[in-house]
């Protein structure tokens, strides 16, 4: 009896064993956490300092005093801008001609001093929105038979190397096609100064610089009703400095809704010509 009482209990230790290995079992794994968000990286930090490049030859947007000191609507509006953004700025005369190169080669960092928005410069600049409309205007003496486009067909022009003015005159293919010379200076000043002397028959010109000239000479010339077309002014950065663009955008802004940017146009033109 006690061999057959054992033999029965055989299979119930064996259950019991069986359901301790059942007992034992791997635990299931807790589910893997979720990764801790990626901190978004911080705004890229502004410059300390600006340099603006500018032609210190182009009135009333950039030119100098009779100290010799730079003075001008764009320096005015570059001042009170870097002022709100706790920039300092120093302003730095350039060949206007090679502005996109000096730009690019980071000698200068803004290119402020009535710089015209055009799709081929937006290859290589980044522009704000424009601040001011400009036409191309064309500047003949008081004395002169030419009274529009078409009388320009035969006649020696001078326009500003490297300038929007250029590139108007060469959209007009066939006004253009009519001279008989268009010929470059290095700025404004010397070309309307060739044109006093009777060296040139016209200039084509900004219109905020050749308002400014004509109003101190009104007795030697004349603006004529024809132009090469309206353009827009916008400040100019380099394409990869994106938040200094972004903050001039806005700065601007600011300046144009609290009046700032009025006064300073009155200042200089007696009229708000601010866009």
């Amino acid at each position: 009896m006690l061999k057959l009482k054992s033999l029965l209990l055989v299979p119930a230790a064996v259950l019991v064993v069986a359901c301790g290995k059942s007992d034992n079992a791997p635990a299931q794994q807790p589910a893997p956490s979720q990764p801790a968000p990626v901190a978004e990286a911080p705004a890229p930090a502004l410059p300390a300092k600006i340099v603006v490049g500018l032609d210190d030859n182009f009135p009333p947007m950039g030119f100098r005093d009779e100290k010799n000191e730079l003075v001008g609507f764009d320096i005015d509006m570059a001042r009170e801008a870097a002022k709100r953004m706790n920039i300092e700025a120093e302003f730095k005369p350039i060949d206007w001609s090679a502005k996109e190169a000096e730009l690019n080669s980071r000698r200068v960092d803004v290119l402020w001093n009535g710089l015209t928005i055009t799709e081929e410069r937006r290859k290589n600049i980044g522009f704000t929105a424009p601040y001011m409309e400009n036409h191309q205007i064309i500047i003949v003496t008081a004395a002169s038979p030419i009274d529009g486009k078409a009388d320009l067909a035969g006649k020696v022009v001078g326009a500003q190397e490297g300038s929007s003015a250029v590139d108007a005159i060469q959209k007009d293919e066939a006004t253009a096609a009519s001279f008989k010379e268009l010929k470059t200076f290095g700025d404004n000043i010397t070309a309307l100064m060739d044109l006093g002397t009777g060296r040139l028959d016209a200039v084509v010109v900004d219109e905020v610089v050749g308002r400014y000239y004509v109003a101190k000479r009104a007795s030697e010339f004349r603006v004529l009703e024809d132009n090469f077309g309206t353009e827009d002014y916008g400040v100019g950065t380099r394409l990869d400095d994106k938040a200094l663009l972004g903050k001039l955008d806005e700065t601007l802004g600011a300046m144009k809704q609290d009046g700032t940017a009025q006064q300073i146009s009155e200042q200089w033109f007696g009229a708000n010509v601010i866009k």
